[in-house]
C-alpha cells in the first residue's frame, strides 16, 4: 500500500497509508492531524490546508490551478513547493510523498 509522510507544525512525523481517489487534505484530516484546519472543507476557497510538498513524486502532481495560485498568493508563508492539500488527489504514484503543514497565517 502506498504511504505518505506528514510533518505537523511541531515537527512530529506520521506515515499514513493512502486511499487512492481521496485528497491529501482528507488523508491528513482522517489521520487526526489537527494542525490542518481545512476550513472550507476542500473546495479551494481558503488556504487553511496549505502544505509544503517534497519527494521524488512531486513531478507527478497535477499543475496548480489559477484558483489555487491566487489563494496561495495571500499567504506570507508561500514557498516554491507550496500547495493546497485539497487540490492533490491521492494515487499510488504518490507513494513516498512528504507533506509538511505550513505555518498558520
Amino acid at each position: 500500500m502506498a504511504q505518505i509522510i506528514v510533518t505537523d507544525r511541531s515537527g512530529s512525523q506520521e506515515a499514513i497509508d493512502i486511499r487512492p481517489g481521496t485528497t491529501l487534505m482528507q488523508e491528513i484530516s482522517d489521520a487526526g492531524i489537527a494542525d490542518l484546519l481545512a476550513i472550507c472543507g476542500g473546495v479551494c476557497n481558503c488556504a487553511t490546508c496549505h502544505v509544503y510538498v517534497e519527494g521524488d513524486c512531486v513531478d507527478s502532481l497535477p499543475a496548480m490551478s489559477s484558483d489555487e495560485d491566487d489563494l496561495l498568493a495571500f499567504t506570507e508563508h508561500r514557498q516554491a513547493n507550496s500547495r493546497l492539500s485539497c487540490q492533490i488527489r491521492m494515487s499510488n504514484e504518490l507513494d513516498g510523498l512528504r507533506a509538511t503543514i505550513a505555518p498558520e497565517d
